[in-house]
């Protein structure tokens, strides 16, 4: 990737067999870049070693879409992994990293601007604050785990904030290097120690109302992955205990 004429914001999306969602994503990165005065942006594609043909799809669009970058993973290392490797080859002033799905849609970036501009360095979506509109629910079941999820996230983390899952966050590049370097859970609960280093580094985290839809398509497994998204916590707190993290402040 050129190092050179900086966007001011890069949008990292990781793919892991996203064939047959790349069209609307597509689509959405041109609505985006009609935006009337849109910021200077690029878009890096992150493929997790997906066996369809996503990277190829990417590769296709790029042709015609110059701001576009493709990296790749010769194999899956898990989606933690992937938004871990943009972020940190991102050029932007500002990276977002967004999912494939547009659950939540690019357009809704201009909300974060305000607090950006206003000196923000972490900005996070949150489906459940007031001025949040969910237009399509989870099914109650999930909505609950989440609501336990986050409860306990909050107690390891101490990071506060009401919505860790929500997958469109933003961040400083200063702040982007200083987390994402950091980082080592590859796959679940990935969010959640993010926005702990975020938390112990000293950033403060912004909380911006967003508009999101499920999109009724998932790779999270209820039964068999939310025990592990539970245990990644722990993982987070004896990590920080033994060190792992470079250079964070002790509590």
């Amino acid at each position: 990737m050129e190092t050179k004429n900086k966007p001011d914001l890069s949008i990292v999306i990781p793919l892991y067999n996203e064939e047959r969602r790349l069209s609307k994503t597509f689509e959405a990165i041109r609505r985006f870049a009609a935006v009337p005065d849109v910021l200077d942006f690029e878009v890096v594609f992150v493929d997790d070693g997906s066996s369809d043909g996503s990277a190829l799809l990417v590769r296709d669009f790029i042709h015609g879409f110059k701001r576009v970058h493709l990296i790749s993973h010769k194999k899956n290392r898990g989606k933690g992994a992937a938004v871990r490797t943009g972020m940190l080859v991102a050029r932007g002033k500002w990276r977002l990293f967004m999912d494939a799905d547009m659950a939540t849609d690019l357009t809704e970036f201009i909300k974060f601007v305000p607090s950006l501009n206003a000196g923000a360095q972490v900005c996070i979506g949150n489906r459940r604050m007031a001025g949040a509109e969910v237009l399509v629910r989870q099914p109650w079941l999930r909505e609950a785990m989440g609501g336990a999820y986050t409860a306990l996230a909050n107690f390891f983390t101490g990071a506060g904030v009401s919505d860790f899952t929500c997958g469109f966050k933003c961040f400083s590049a200063e702040a982007a290097v200083e987390i994402f370097s950091r980082s080592v859970i590859a796959r679940w609960s990935y969010d959640a120690e993010i926005l702990f280093l975020a938390h112990r580094l000293g950033y403060a985290i912004k909380e911006v109302p967003v508009v999101w839809k499920n999109n009724g398509a998932t790779r999270v497994r209820l039964w068999k992955d939310t025990p592990r998204a539970f245990f990644d916590l722990f993982r987070i707190r004896i990590h920080a205990l033994l060190g792992r993290y470079r250079s964070i402040p002790q509590q």
